[in-house]
């Protein structure tokens, strides 16, 4: 059946939906400084409202896949972000902190199955010759997203409360499941090809016991452990409107960098060298972290190259749609990981030894990236 919609139509709409995702980390790491203001007794425990969403991804990631599929990639994605709506617009309230992290905690499920089935989606409705644009495209979302909130969030934040933000986060997600609802064609989540359901025991092993199957995700776990963390602590280390201009700029200077200079070395070398490289420049410039907004946009440029080549490499290591699955699986599951860890980790190391005690823990977190991928990459050459 033919799409009701244009495909670029479709693709745009179903990227909204990955903005909606990105939205529910992005609208309490940006305005951290709001949401400790609301929650003053917090303490360290405050980090765990950004991250906390990020477990259901850490134990259920692999099953996601298979899971989205046999509900229906398209009633699934609706039904987050329906859920997701619900759940923003309880968080507007304020409510109490231990009914904050448990709505945190429901909400990471609806993210789930929001970043497993939308693009897997738009790799079906995309057409051939510009799906690969399209994916890259939806690498973006995470960055785009911050960078929307510190632009036009933080103003709302200033002007109306952090309420304020949490409702218009609410009324996206709402608006974006109305939308999908009328013109995603029912037949597109019909045609999908299910992965294959082995023991999720099973499915472990095979991913993470293969040199090419755990490649992307390998490093992927270390780009996510600092990505959103840093965005969250950085800002405390400036002036305030030194801390707007990383919130604002950082994510577009990754988006910049991996949509022109990712591009064009994807065309050129494999997807996991480009990853070393961004690794590799992001270890260089880590130390020059806490001089001033300039080396903190540059680390996030470089980091940029990691965030579209690791979508790239997927396909290019797994060969078959089920073992696509099984990699995408991962690649969820140790993001969500990484991004569970990474804000709470960086506040409590950043409060304990200052920004050395910073610059040290992300240059181990890349430096640790850079030998999984030469180790995995030394099994595949013996393979």
């Amino acid at each position: 059946m033919r799409p009701a919609a244009p495909p670029v139509f479709l693709v745009l709409a179903l990227y909204a939906a990955g903005l909606g995702a990105a939205g529910q980390y992005a609208k309490l790491a940006v305005p951290f400084e709001a949401l400790g203001a609301a929650y003053p007794q917090a303490g360290a425990a405050l980090g765990w409202t950004v991250s906390l969403i990020s477990l259901p991804g850490v134990a259920l990631g692999l099953a996601a896949g298979a899971l989205a599929t046999r509900l229906g990639l398209r009633r699934s994605l609706i039904g987050a972000l329906a859920a997701g709506a619900v759940i923003a617009a309880a968080q507007a309230t304020l409510p109490p902190l231990p009914v904050l992290l448990t709505l945190r905690l429901v909400e990471g499920a609806a993210h789930l199955a929001i970043v497993v089935a939308a693009p897997t989606l738009i790799a079906q409705v995309a057409p051939d010759r510009w799906r690969g644009a399209a994916l890259t495209l939806w690498g973006t979302f995470f960055g785009v997203a911050f960078t929307a909130v510190a632009v036009l969030g933080l103003p709302l934040v200033a002007a109306a409360g952090l309420p304020a933000l949490l409702w218009a986060h609410a009324a996206w997600m709402a608006a974006i499941a109305a939308l999908l609802a009328r013109i995603l064609p029912r037949a597109e989540a019909d045609h999908a090809a299910e992965p294959p359901a082995p023991h999720l025991l099973d499915a472990h092993r095979a991913v993470y016991g293969s040199p090419f199957l755990a490649a992307p995700a390998s490093g992927w776990l270390f780009y996510t452990l600092t990505y959103v963390a840093l965005l969250a602590v950085l800002p405390l280390t400036l002036a305030p409107a030194e801390g707007r201009a990383l919130a604002a700029f950082a994510p577009l200077a990754g988006i910049a960098l991996s949509m022109s200079v990712g591009v064009w070395l994807l065309r050129r070398m494999a997807a996991v060298q480009v990853i070393l490289w961004g690794f590799g420049l992001s270890l260089a410039l880590t130390p020059f972290l806490g001089l001033g907004v300039a080396p903190a946009v540059a680390l996030f440029a470089a980091l940029g190259l990691v965030q579209g080549a690791s979508f790239a490499a997927v396909p290019e290591l797994a060969q078959t749609a089920p073992e696509r699955a099984l990699a995408n699986g991962a690649l969820a599951q140790m993001g969500n990981a990484g991004n569970l860890l990474g804000t709470p980790v960086m506040l409590a190391t950043f409060g304990a030894g200052g920004m050395p005690a910073l610059v040290g823990l992300t240059a181990l977190a890349y430096a640790a990236a850079i030998a999984a991928h030469l180790a995995l990459a030394l099994r595949r050459a013996r393979a």
